[in-house]
């Protein structure tokens, strides 16, 4: 159970379950996948719980030659509703590039395997951005740590802290993480072999 501002991590060894919880959480298995039940504030999940829930998978994807403004300019007119206008939309994805702290890396490109871009901390920043561009009410990251250094792991979860803070409700899996990041969650769900301890 986790509650509006509060940031829960999902702790175990590989192949505890982790991911495959989240991805139920996010209403992204098939149903014959899934026995038990999942309710948001008491309801049982549904196409409008979906719109409200962003999920951030543990792999990026991006158009490497894109800046990152370019990026969530592109989502925001991709996601966004049709009764905002472009410039609402742009707008919207300037806003989340300033929430984020991307602004100095604004009209530098993502990158990828070929192209020399952004780092691996920002493209994380990035792919969180994507998401919150549709303001969700909860927000699923499935190890947005992994990959990082001490430091940039350090300020995604600062990132997410204050986003929580929102008022926004924050679920994580994350794979050993250091003593001063798992202080930083207000609640911890420990799995072994897909059960909780």
């Amino acid at each position: 159970l986790v509650g509006p501002g509060e940031m829960l991590a999902m702790l175990g060894p590989s192949g505890s379950g982790k991911t495959t919880l989240l991805t139920a959480l996010g209403g992204r298995l098939t149903k014959n996948k899934l026995s038990g039940k999942i309710t948001y504030n008491g309801h049982p999940f549904s196409s409008a719980i979906k719109r409200r829930t962003g999920f951030v998978a543990q792999d990026e994807v991006f158009y490497p030659h894109l800046t990152v403004s370019e990026t969530l300019v592109f989502t925001a007119l991709l996601r966004l509703p049709r009764t905002l206008t472009r410039a609402e939309k742009v707008q919207h994805a300037e806003r989340v590039m300033a929430e984020l702290g991307l602004t100095r890396v604004a009209h530098s490109v993502v990158g990828g395997a070929y192209l020399r871009g952004i780092s691996g901390g920002e493209k994380k920043r990035v792919s969180i951005g994507q998401e919150m561009l549709v303001n969700p009410s909860l927000l699923l990251l499935d190890e947005p740590t992994s990959g990082l250094d001490s430091t940039n792991a350090q300020r995604i979860l600062v990132t997410l802290k204050r986003l929580a803070a929102g008022g926004r409700t924050i679920v994580t899996t994350i794979h050993q993480p250091s003593s001063r990041l798992y202080h930083m969650f207000d609640k911890v769900v420990l799995l072994s072999e897909g059960c909780p301890i």
